[in-house]
């Protein structure tokens, strides 16, 4: 147990059963009264946010959560399998970890995957991934007098919008988190 004094930004802390990252800590001294931390929480699990004012001698629970990077080597059912690039040992993270990210992993590619006692509690991917665009519709001349889109298939199978000048068999980075065609790759 600690201190709520020693609770900075980005900890992990068990409250009231529950897993939640801490995402603003503030320490208000209003007036006359007593001094207290604003804390501004985010479910693990959910996602949901949690406000709290905690007393500056409340206990509080930091988790040790132990974050690192593994390689992505298939699916198997409502999991995934990954291995730790140093021991080599594999794992099964729950698929709703990634969230909508999911459509743009494929074998082969790093995530980042955080542990807490064992049990795994927040997965990434990579903020942007380059993948192969492996169907596309032709581009028609004379089209291409605004900044007009169409939509691509990518090889993980994910359906994303692309300009006009991107064809069949091109490379395109992809902004994991929305899913917008960033750039063209040579």
């Amino acid at each position: 147990m600690a201190k709520a004094s020693e609770v900075k930004s980005g900890n992990v802390l068990r409250f009231n059963g529950e897993l939640v990252s801490v995402e603003e800590y503030i320490h208000r001294t209003p007036g006359n009264l007593r001094a207290f931390y604003q804390a501004r929480m985010r479910n693990v699990k959910t996602g949901k946010i949690v406000e709290y004012r905690f007393r500056t001698d409340e206990e509080v629970t930091i988790c040790r959560v132990e974050t690192n990077d593994y390689q992505y080597l298939y699916e198997d059912g409502d999991y995934l399998v990954v291995m730790d690039n140093n021991t080599f040992e594999q794992y099964n993270i729950p698929k709703l970890l990634f969230g909508s990210s999911i459509k743009f992993l494929k074998e082969g590619m790093n995530v980042t995957i955080a542990f807490e006692s064992e049990e795994p509690i927040v997965a990434q991917l990579p903020n942007s991934v380059e993948l192969e665009i492996t169907y596309t519709e032709p581009a028609v001349k004379g089209d291409t007098s605004t900044s007009a889109q169409k939509y691509a298939t990518v090889e993980s199978g994910a359906e994303i919008r692309v300009p006009l000048f991107i064809n069949q068999g091109d490379k395109v980075k992809v902004d994991t988190k929305t899913g917008d065609y960033v750039e063209r790759v040579k």
